[in-house]
């Protein structure tokens, strides 16, 4: 005797519920990571050569946000100072002192040069600007809530020197640099 095996007849109603299923796992995942690169990550393109060499025109970078605050040598994005958004690094936080040394070319935070060469930098590259800009008054007291920045290319860069961005509130970092993403190879 033969035995004739049938697959049982398909439920158009279960294909119909696994396709939904699916589609709401896939609106989730969607909706979690909006929420995630809106309120804890973001990813920013550096515009112009203010931060080289260690950040350059067109590098991308994830920003992540400060619950902490930030402190001395973080790189940081921030908003509502100039036109568009900027990356700077936080060379002095509140209440710290910031000077500049004419003979030596050097920063100084409350009187002690300030070691840049664990950001890839040479001490003693800075000069107080030479343009049209406005520049602040030194030495200068970096008030409450606050923090002093500057680009690692003195040279090329708007900061904290300049009266036109001063020294930065708080609450105007949008975020920490935390590492590039593009190019790969860097």
């Amino acid at each position: 005797m033969e035995e004739i095996w049938e697959s049982p007849p398909k439920e158009p109603g279960k294909v119909v519920k696994t396709v939904l299923e699916w589609g709401e796992e896939l609106v989730m995942a969607v909706v979690l990571i909006a929420v995630v690169f809106t309120f804890f990550f973001r990813i920013i393109t550096v515009t112009g050569t203010s931060m080289v060499p260690n950040y350059n025109n067109g590098d991308r970078v994830l920003v992540a946000g400060t619950p902490f605050g930030v402190k001395q040598g973080d790189v940081v994005v921030i908003t509502n100072v100039l036109e568009e958004p900027i990356i700077k690094r936080v060379i002095a936080t509140e209440g710290q002192t910031v000077d500049f040394n004419a003979q030596s070319r050097s920063v100084l935070i409350d009187g002690k040069l300030l070691n840049e060469s664990q950001f890839g930098l040479e001490s003693g590259i800075t000069d107080l600007p030479y343009s049209s800009f406005e520049i602040l008054e030194f030495p200068a007291v970096v008030p409450k809530g606050c923090v002093f920045v500057l680009g690692d290319n003195r040279e090329v860069s708007e900061d904290s020197r300049y009266k036109i961005v001063g020294m930065i509130d708080e609450r105007n970092i949008l975020g920490k640099a935390v590492f590039k993403i593009f190019p790969f190879g860097k």
